[in-house]
């Protein structure tokens, strides 16, 4: 939970040929395999998917769901070998915002929907399969140290879309910036926790 939590308001920046991009961390889910059912490296589950995720922390996790939309996390945990990653689910974008609307196909008059959601924020700062496994320390793709969020505002719910997860539905590991508008909708309207978590 720590670093799901510390990676609120650091910046996940994108070298290109098409030129830089980058968003402010607002909004993000913990992943705590093997014992959590919602993980895709649940009971130690390893498949060419969640490989990366036994490996070194700190490194790109990117699949693809739905067969069209990508999704960017972040290995983590501090036991070598133990499954767990931190979904990054919405951005707030901060430079490259005209080459980010030209791939979302948007206007400036949905600036709000550019990157608040995981599918939309991989494909505004054109991420996919081919970045996994990343090292996320070093350029071309890379987390920056960005601003301080202060405990206060930050707040956390259950994780969205996990119901088959049986118990650990109802766990509250998804942390956001309080009031940004560039968090997800999804996660605007479930009922959150006051105060900052205390684990």
């Amino acid at each position: 939970m720590i670093v799901a939590r510390e990676l609120l308001g650091k910046f996940l920046v994108h070298e290109t040929s098409e030129g830089v991009t980058s968003g402010k961390i607002v909004e993000t889910e913990a992943y705590k395999g093997p014992e959590d059912k919602a993980s895709h490296a649940y009971d130690n589950l390893r498949s060419k998917r969640t490989e990366v995720q036994f490996g070194p922390k700190g490194h790109a996790y990117i699949y693809l769901v739905y067969g069209m939309y990508h999704c960017f996390n972040v290995t983590s945990g501090d036991a070598p070998g133990k499954p767990e990653a931190i979904l990054v689910r919405s951005l707030e974008p901060v430079s490259g915002i005209e080459i980010m609307m030209k791939r979302r196909k948007i206007s400036k008059a949905h600036l709000i929907n550019l990157t608040s959601g995981p599918g939309r924020l991989c494909m505004a700062l054109g991420l996919s399969t081919k970045q996994n496994v990343a090292d996320l320390c070093v350029p071309p793709l890379y987390v920056e140290r960005g601003v301080t969020v202060d405990k206060e505002n930050i707040a956390r719910t259950t994780r969205v879309n996990v119901d088959y997860a049986d118990d650990w539905k109802d766990l509250p590991w998804r942390f956001f910036i309080r009031s940004n508008a560039f968090v997800s909708k999804a996660n605007q309207q479930r009922k959150t926790k006051a105060g900052a978590p205390k684990d």
